[in-house]
């Protein structure tokens, strides 16, 4: 999994106006990231409103991403819920040949015990012809993944080979990474810890500000992987008002609006989520007008 080290960002899913999916703007999208020097690509993520996505466009998401990488990144798939038994049947059925690995959210909703949530990916684990990366969001699905059940997971599954950590505990991550085996990728799922958790032994990042500033923000990770800790904070400082902003009224929305000042994409999201506000756009391009002062 040495290919999944660095920066990843979770894609967007861009609409037209009469919210069909956007194809031309997911290309962008995707050459953005990789002439950005992004490690490697995340289709149908949370950032990618895949609960808002029919399964034909969920297809056609990954079809148009698969087709333009063209091979260039390693490409993973969300493929994740609530209802297991579903999800084995998804994952028996889904071609994945094109995708480096499987990252699967944890049970939403139900709020599972730590032995639902440990069952519950040893069943997946068990159906997936590919890797298993865990996905910890606490803030969405209501429930944690306690360390101690991860550690379970990576000894009993030899196919479960990572997890996103989305808690924002850097106390959980540094135990994550001191727990878990050495090859274990940990990584994280919060643009503001990413640094820090590379810079604790971690992985790398799925970031979502990622693919809108795709040199700059993987040009970070690699200075934290490479221990140049003064160069890299140095970037995150910089960063770090355009993290807070892109999550100010949800995501995607905000993200969508910092692609839209690049021209790659409009900011149309699918209800229950808004656009984002006026106020909010201005905040961002006045961000983004002002960290491209500072790139100079």
């Amino acid at each position: 999994m040495k290919n999944l080290l660095g920066t990843g960002v979770a894609l967007i899913t861009p609409f037209n106006l009469d919210l069909s999916i956007d194809i031309d703007a997911l290309k962008r999208v995707v050459n953005f990231c990789i002439e950005g020097n992004i490690d490697y690509l995340v289709v149908l993520g949370t950032t990618g409103e895949s609960v808002t996505l029919t399964s034909a466009e969920k297809q056609l998401v990954i079809d148009v991403v698969v087709e333009e990488n063209a091979g260039r990144l390693p490409l993973v798939v969300g493929i994740g819920g609530n209802n297991t038994h579903l999800l084995t049947e998804e994952l028996l059925q889904t071609n994945l040949k094109d995708f480096t690995a499987v990252l699967s959210v944890s049970p939403y909703y139900n709020k599972p015990t730590q032995e639902g949530i440990y069952r519950h990916y040893k069943t997946l684990a068990q159906a997936s012809e590919k890797p298993l990366i865990l996905y910890n969001v606490p803030g969405r699905t209501g429930s944690n993944i306690e360390p101690e059940t991860v550690l379970r997971l990576a000894n009993d599954c030899s196919n479960i080979v990572g997890i996103k950590e989305a808690s924002g505990d850097m106390t959980q991550l540094k135990r994550l990474i001191n727990i878990l085996p050495s090859d274990f990728l940990v990584i994280s799922g919060d643009d503001f810890t990413a640094l820090p958790t590379v810079t604790e032994g971690g992985a790398g990042v799925i970031s979502v500000l990622g693919q809108g500033l795709p040199n700059e923000f993987s040009r970070m990770i690699r200075l934290g992987l490479q221990g140049k800790e003064k160069e890299a904070y140095a970037l995150h400082n910089a960063m770090i008002e355009g993290m807070k902003l892109i999550f100010q009224e949800g995501n995607p929305a905000g993200i969508k609006s910092v692609l839209e000042t690049h021209g790659i994409c409009g900011p149309t999201v699918r209800l229950p989520l808004v656009e984002a506000s006026s106020k909010l756009k201005g905040h961002i391009n006045e961000f983004m007008r002002t960290f491209a002062k500072i790139r100079a």
